[in-house]
């Protein structure tokens, strides 16, 4: 599903990532760990294609994503991946069922499917009673589920996610890492996750561990 092959990035002087090797199979849920300042963030938003490596090659769903420039990088990340993060950073103007629908749209699937779909997803989610409601009406728990909702919309073939739990109380983390695993079974959903939570990594069949910019 994914396959990131000698990933390097540099700020400036600072060397981020010096030769990143990392493979994903579909339906993996692959956590990345790591001590704080080890490139963990920054090889997600490579991979997620929010940034570029400058060297190295990285594939997703047997596409080169170096390939792709502009639009057409941008088409395939609406449509191949789902981004879930420590905010959940919907919309505050619009509804849940709107912040689902928004990845969709932009995709140019119809308002009545989008909306179905959507309202299918939020159901799953135990929120079919949320649908009118606005972000600030609604729990942290409440907000984040809709986020996954919205990066699950376009059928994506991976979810990234950044610290998924770290703005939740251990409850609600909790309900979310059973939805985590309820989503890769019922769907064979890929998901790759940095976090430093033990309950995340306990739920992982695959564990990257990174240390000074390199996976070891």
């Amino acid at each position: 599903m994914l396959k990131a092959q000698d990933i390097y990035k540099n700020y400036g002087d600072v060397k981020v990532l010096k030769g990143v090797n990392l493979h994903v199979q579909k339906a993996d849920i692959a956590s990345i760990v790591g001590a704080s300042g080890a490139g963990k963030s920054t090889l997600l938003h490579i991979m997620g294609t929010l940034d570029t490596a400058d060297k190295g090659s990285l594939i997703i769903n047997n596409t080169e994503v170096q390939t792709l420039k502009g639009t057409q990088l941008d088409n395939f990340r609406n449509k191949e991946i789902g981004f879930v993060f420590q905010f959940h950073h919907l919309l505050p103007e619009f509804t849940a069922l709107e912040n689902v629908c928004i990845p969709a749209w932009i995709n140019g699937t119809s308002k009545q499917k989008a909306t179905a779909r959507a309202k299918e997803l939020l159901d799953n989610m135990q929120l079919g009673h949320r649908f009118n409601h606005k972000p600030n009406q609604m729990s942290g728990g409440e907000q984040q589920r809709v986020a996954i909702a919205r990066a699950l919309i376009n059928a994506p073939s991976i979810i990234m996610a950044d610290e998924p739990s770290g703005n939740l109380d251990s409850d609600t983390a909790k309900e979310i890492y059973a939805l985590i695993q309820k989503l890769n079974k019922d769907f064979q959903q890929t998901f790759i996750i940095v976090t430093h939570n033990q309950d995340v990594i306990d739920i992982s069949n695959k564990v990257f561990v990174m240390k000074d910019g390199v996976v070891v």
